[in-house]
């Protein structure tokens, strides 16, 4: 089945200079959607700009509210409206025991995490309900969906999107737009690799020994790819998933544990 609807959708996904968010961006260029994105990186801003005719990329920070502001002013420009907003920014945060924690690190994770999505959401959903249509897609984590130890700020924000998300498709349920969060589990990447050694130096084992063990709480024995995470999301956007609103969509093979 070909998905449709999502040639011409005008798309802004955060964070679209590497990792995830970059394969996302792709994606959905190559549905034939114009998209716009942004990085707090100007290098990979540069890249997109480079490697990528016709996406329009910007430097911003998704937890300031005057950048925020900017860069939706700059992608309607570029884009001449939106259609689908993705809320991929995300920081994995600091890695230890809560008592070990310090403020500004979980204060900062927060902001990245869930005021990120909060702000962007709200500038997405004026203009979504005066068109009354258009599709909001949360990166939440399988972490949203488990506990995780020496990864509280991570894990409350994750959560919290979750209920975020719920709330807002409620909200623009009746205008026609819909909202769902996404929940991947280990997704194979250099991220990842270093949340890896980060949480293993946290709890005292190897990397291999993490590595095993997480693969082990995954019903497929595998982790995910980035690639998986952006087929789920233009599903999630397209006209074949435009009766699926207010979910915590795992992409994660399952995960039974973490």
């Amino acid at each position: 089945m070909e998905l449709t609807g999502l040639a011409g959708a005008r798309v802004l996904v955060t964070a679209g200079g590497s990792g995830i968010g970059n394969v996302i961006v792709k994606a959905f260029a190559e549905a034939g959607a114009p998209v716009f994105t942004c990085d707090i990186d100007p290098g990979l801003v540069d890249g997109v700009r480079a490697s990528l005719p016709g996406v329009g990329a910007v430097v911003a920070d998704v937890a300031v509210e005057a950048d925020v502001d900017r860069l939706f002013e700059e992608a309607l420009a570029h884009l001449g409206g939106l259609d689908v907003l993705v809320n991929n920014a995300g920081i994995g945060g600091p890695v230890g025991c809560v008592e070990e924690l310090a403020l500004p690190d979980w204060e900062r994770t927060l902001a990245v995490n869930l005021n990120g999505p909060f702000l962007c959401s709200r500038r997405a959903a004026t203009l979504f309900k005066a068109q009354r249509s258009g599709s909001v897609v949360n990166m939440s984590s399988h972490y949203g969906l488990f506990g995780g130890p020496g990864r509280s700020p991570y894990v409350a924000s994750k959560w919290a999107l979750i209920g975020f998300t719920k709330t807002l498709a409620m909200e623009l349920g009746p205008f026609g737009v819909r909202a769902n969060a996404l929940c991947p589990g280990s997704v194979q990447g250099d991220r990842l690799e270093r949340v890896i050694r980060l949480e293993a130096d946290e709890r005292g084992i190897t990397c291999e020994q993490l590595r095993e063990q997480w693969t082990r709480g995954c019903s497929l024995r595998t982790f995910v790819t980035p690639e998986d995470v952006a087929a789920m999301i233009l599903f999630l956007c397209s006209d074949q998933g435009a009766r699926i609103s207010g979910q915590a969509v795992g992409v994660d093979g399952h995960t039974e544990f973490i």
